[in-house]
């Protein structure tokens, strides 16, 4: 497994560490195929339980998505006050209507410090990870969101809840 697929004290890991199985998503949250397997590993997260875990890393495709950069700063400053995942998912949830207005919206209805959410955005805080992990992404070939690795492999299946049901089925069988 290369060393840039292992989670790190950094990730952003739902599900157990240690768990059989690493799903790694390189994902954009203006991304419709992104939010199609978001619903579908939600599901799959639910149905595995602490046996696999998903990590989920920045990919903005900002020249398709121009949210894309301020959505990745916004779920990064979510996760600086414990609230990642919280902020993934209600930036998937309400991506048809994204928008730099809703942003603090969503922080607000997460109970997140506003000052501290909106100062973490203006000062381009997260900016560095954000850039890290597309950098990475792109150095282990990905073009486009979403882009998976299981267990350190590159996926190369559709984003759908049967493929990578399938998939994590297989990972999961192997170990």
């Amino acid at each position: 497994m290369s060393d840039s697929i292992r989670i790190d004290e950094q990730d952003h890991v739902r599900g157990a560490h240690d768990a059989k199985v690493t799903l790694v998503e390189y994902g954009d949250f203006q991304c419709p195929y992104c939010a199609r397997a978001h619903a579908a590993l939600s599901e799959l997260m639910q149905q595995h339980g602490d046996r696999v875990a998903l990590v989920y890393r920045h990919l903005p495709l900002a020249d398709l998505h121009p949210l894309a950069a301020p959505a990745a700063e916004a779920a990064e400053a979510a996760g600086a006050q414990g609230k990642f995942w919280e902020m993934h998912d209600a930036l998937f949830e309400h991506q048809d209507t994204l928008d730099e207005d809703t942003l603090p919206v969503l922080a607000a209805n997460l109970g997140l410090d506003a000052r501290r959410f909106a100062g973490d955005i203006e000062d381009g805080k997260h900016g560095a990870r954000i850039g890290a992990q597309a950098d990475g992404a792109r150095a282990l070939g990905a073009r486009g969101t979403p882009t998976f690795f299981i267990n350190g492999e590159r996926y190369h299946g559709d984003s759908d809840h049967a493929s990578l049901a399938s998939a994590l089925k297989k990972a999961l069988d192997e170990h």
